[in-house]
């Protein structure tokens, strides 16, 4: 459906499906500040924010952000606790608001290692927002894509084992369904601000065929306008997977 009043090659500009975004450039954005990392992933949060409602505005069916690796466990533990206080905070905001903004929430991810307090609102959030039909943000928290496809993996392993399935019964849609994301479509387009271009074990099953779009902004300058230009180059490709056209 046409989302601009403008035009690409004559053609009225087409919204994608599912739009995934690496939200990266928290850090770099405070340190060229002189401010530290922290203040980096509060302005980063609300630069979420800003995107999902506008992805909301122009009918965005589906929109992935990575927003916590199983990698970043890594960094200092100042860090961590800041973005995980950020990620309580807006959960509680997203409870309290629901019903105006009825946008439903998904987590992809191993939410065992969250605290009692963030993954029960990860839940809660999961749970209450099922009845909405808008855009569906799905939220990577502890994710990592190869840790993804091993636990499918694991899980249709065992299904064999128990004798519920047989090896030459495991295909593509079968494999996908075993994955967080089942029942969602594959992205048709990523997006990884900052002017990293890698894909940092994000959605590595569902990005076999997605369009990449990279761009220098970090990520809490990121703003309407940067995801319209990333839509508009979107529309200048052409999709083949794997045929001729």
């Amino acid at each position: 459906m046409p989302i601009f009043n403008k035009k690409t090659d004559s053609k009225p500009m087409e919204l994608p499906t599912h739009i995934a975004i690496i939200m990266d450039g928290n850090g770099r954005w405070a340190k060229k500040r002189g401010l530290p990392r922290t203040a980096g992933h509060k302005v980063g949060a609300e630069a979420f924010r800003t995107i999902a409602n506008y992805a909301k505005s122009i009918g965005l069916k589906y929109l992935t952000v990575y927003a916590f690796s199983t990698e970043n466990w890594k960094r200092s533990q100042e860090e961590v606790n800041t973005i995980m206080e950020l990620l309580e905070k807006y959960l509680r905001e997203l409870l309290r608001d629901m019903d105006k903004n009825r946008v439903r929430f998904c987590f992809f991810g191993d939410l065992s290692r969250l605290s009692p307090t963030l993954r029960a609102e990860a839940e809660e959030t999961a749970e209450r927002s099922k009845q909405y039909d808008g855009v569906q943000v799905n939220f990577c928290l502890n994710y990592g894509g190869r840790d993804e496809i091993l636990r499918a993996a694991r899980s249709f392993a065992a299904k064999c084992a128990a004798g519920e399935a047989r090896p030459e019964e495991l295909t593509d849609e079968v494999f996908s369904g075993l994955l967080y994301s089942a029942g969602v479509p594959d992205p048709d387009l990523i997006i990884r601000p900052s002017g990293e271009e890698r894909i940092s074990n994000f959605l590595l099953w569902q990005s076999a065929y997605a369009e990449y779009y990279f761009t220098d902004t970090l990520w809490p300058d990121f703003g309407p306008r940067d995801l319209d230009l990333a839509i508009e180059a979107y529309n200048k490709r052409s999709r083949r997977f794997g045929g001729v056209k």
